[in-house]
């Protein structure tokens, strides 16, 4: 059975729940609390879960109230009984939303009966679980869009930063820690290192390469659950990096990340200490984090995604955008379409930068590609993929392929051969312009002529046609919203 079919099926066992008034979201919370049972069954660390709660002990269990009684007591009681910190992390403070006894069983009894395997034999487990986290993160009604950034603009991002083995990457913000699972992925892919490297260093990579810090309880979770079923024991902080504890993490070779939008709550400022500018405004104060955690051997470099206003904000938004350019060299800006997050109509960008050497002058061009302008609508018609940023892998590398990205691309930055790239959408902007536009980033956005040129807009009765043609298109769409929102009653 392939990863998508069994966590379509896990998907489907929801329902088995709804009478029990479980939301998605807290499904999924207790799927991880079950699946992470049968997991220390298939991967053979149950001796690590008390004997008493292993995942035999429910399987075997005929009587739907014992079982769901043992099952409280497992989560009451696991993170005391057990040696294992993960283990302690992933049950710390759990509880269940189950009221009834019998879809308690149906679970445990369905997720023991599925295959975990393909015919191939190869693990699919962490699969499974990232198709469960995208599925949770696609129902507007779970709320947990916000911990989920688009899987094609990670792999992207990870493809373009090319982790190498032996660094160290963090992300500050790491909701379910999917940035670093695709780069970990990206290694696996790339080098096949389990077969090459060392002991020693193979324990690096598992434990000290990737890390992360979550805010969220619940997210957290999610997080250590999902590193674990890609067998990576990463620490992953439950804490906010916007206060002392965000004071010790630097030297890191890397940092991708997607910080949360919004301000801080009744305009709190951050608490630490080590920041040049205070600000209220959360992605500002996370920007100055990332390129303030950087090594500065020159080679400390950051993928980041950012709302539209860290480009134009003035005041402190000016002061620090000065500064991570004056600090880095900020090579990159993606300004990426809308739509493709959770809060529809949020503009985003992701800004490529490398830490300099020096703390002065870092910056002398800075390339802008346009994926906004006249772009589909992504959605269920025109689903988001890899293939969407084709064009702009071959702008930022200076020639090579989508295809080619990872075994060819070794992250450097070379301006003549990006000058050598024909495509509108693709614009370099000297750092001199840039001061005398105030220090704003909001540049790059190509003319829609389309718009701008009145000979261009056609005849009246084809405006008029093409406008009726819309509306239609948009009746339709709402009505089938309609009736998809009234099945959901």
């Amino acid at each position: 059975m392939s990863a998508q079919e069994i966590a379509n099926k896990l998907w489907n066992l929801c329902n088995v729940l709804r009478d029990d008034g479980v939301t998605y979201h807290q499904y999924l919370n207790e799927l991880t609390f079950i699946l992470f049972l049968k997991l220390s069954e298939v991967k053979g660390f149950s001796d690590q879960i008390p004997e008493e709660y292993r995942w035999s002990k429910f399987v075997e269990e005929t009587d739907n109230v014992e079982a769901f009684r043992l099952y409280r007591d497992f989560l009451a009681n696991v993170s005391s009984k057990t040696d294992s910190p993960s283990i302690k992390d992933i049950y710390t403070n759990a509880s269940t939303t189950l009221t009834k006894p019998v879809n308690f069983n149906t679970l445990v009894q369905a997720i023991d009966k599925l295959d975990w395997y393909e015919e191939s034999d190869r693990d699919v487990m962490g699969d499974i679980y990232e198709s469960l986290l995208e599925k949770n993160a696609g129902e507007k009604k779970s709320g947990a869009g916000q911990y989920f950034t688009p899987r094609p603009l990670i792999n992207v991002m990870v493809k373009l930063m090319a982790p190498k083995l032996g660094e160290r990457w963090n992300d500050p913000a790491c909701g379910t820690f999917g940035f670093m699972i695709s780069a970990d992925h990206y290694l696996k892919e790339k080098y096949d290192y389990r077969y090459v490297l060392s002991s020693e260093k193979i324990k690096f990579q598992e434990e000290e390469a990737f890390s992360g810090v979550e805010l969220v309880a619940d997210a957290h979770r999610l997080a250590l659950m999902n590193a674990r079923l890609h067998q990576m024991e990463s620490n992953i902080l439950l804490g906010d990096t916007l206060t002392y504890l965000g004071e010790n993490l630097k030297g890191f070779n890397g940092v991708l990340a997607n910080p949360p939008f919004g301000t801080k709550k009744g305009g709190e400022k951050p608490t630490r200490t080590d920041l040049k500018y205070i600000s209220s405004n959360k992605q500002l104060n996370f920007l100055q984090h990332i390129y303030r955690s950087l090594i500065t051997d020159g080679t400390g470099r950051a993928a980041v995604v950012l709302p539209d206003n860290v480009l134009f904000e003035d005041g402190d938004g000016q002061r620090i955008r000065k500064d991570l350019m004056e600090k880095c060299n900020l090579h990159t800006i993606l300004r990426l379409p809308t739509g493709i997050f959770y809060a529809v109509g949020v503009k985003t960008n992701v800004l490529f930068f490398t830490r300099g050497k020096k703390e002065e002058g870092n910056t002398q061009n800075v390339w802008f590609y346009d994926m906004r302008t006249n772009m589909p609508n992504f959605g269920k018609r025109t689903p988001f993929t890899e293939k969407a940023f084709e064009d702009f892998i071959t702008a930022y590398t200076g020639g090579l392929t989508a295809e080619n990205v990872v075994k060819e691309y070794e992250g450097a930055i070379d301006e003549e051969k990006r000058k050598q790239i024909k495509d509108e959408r693709w614009q370099c902007i000297s750092r001199e312009e840039i001061a005398k536009k105030n220090d704003s980033l909001d540049l790059g956005l190509i003319a829609d002529e389309s718009l701008t040129k009145s000979s261009n807009i056609g005849e009246p009765l084809d405006i008029a046609n093409n406008a009726l043609k819309e509306l239609n298109t948009i009746q339709k769409e709402l009505e089938n919203l309609i009736k998809e929102l009234g099945n959901e009653k």
